[in-house]
């Protein structure tokens, strides 16, 4: 593996945003086998048939965060991938997720505000390592669900086709082999 950069970066316009839209996940293993881009920023195609369960997440506390952690000392560099998720309202229906979700390492693919579709947990599935079922105290307190799930990946969470135009709402458009069933809820 080459360690030499490649290119230098021109300062961008200012026509981002930040947030995410929609949180998508999929059960660990279930995207089969994964085809990366030839620098592996980039899923260009899977071979599995999966669902995708849909999460609409429109609160300010929905966030994905990559950190990088390098050691010199040790010669080792790995990214941890958070997200971190706001629900609002309590549901039987959602305990059983949330509890099925902390017991399983699901791959997260985070659709933000600007288009890009990212899986976080692509290679060791992401682990629910904290969060809180909370009624709230005063009458404006969030009455839902706070859940934070981490993974620990080689390398950053790769994009997915973020050459396809329809990417921007269906980040599983373009695939030639893989097939995915959107589940949204109710």
């Amino acid at each position: 593996m080459a360690c030499d950069l490649t290119a230098g970066r021109l300062e961008p316009c200012k026509s981002n945003v930040g947030g995410i839209d929609k949180i998508f996940f999929v059960n660990f293993g279930d995207f089969g086998d994964v085809t990366l881009g030839s620098d592996d920023n980039e899923i260009t195609d899977v071979t599995g048939s999966f669902s995708a369960y849909e999460y609409e997440v429109k609160a300010t506390g929905n966030t994905f965060e990559q950190t990088i952690n390098s050691s010199r000392d040790n010669g080792t560099t790995f990214f941890t991938q958070t997200v971190n998720l706001t629900l609002k309202n309590l549901t039987k229906e959602m305990h059983k997720e949330l509890k099925l979700m902390a017991y399983g390492r699901p791959h997260v693919v985070v659709l933000d505000r600007n288009g890009n579709s990212f899986v976080a947990g692509l290679n060791r599935g992401c682990e629910v390592t904290g969060g809180t079922v909370v009624t709230g105290g005063a009458m404006g307190d969030l009455s839902g669900y706070t859940i934070t799930l981490t993974a620990e990946e080689e390398l950053p969470a790769p994009f997915l086709n973020s050459v396809d135009s329809t990417a921007a709402t269906y980040p599983f458009d373009g695939f030639s082999t893989g097939v995915a069933t959107i589940v949204t809820g109710s």
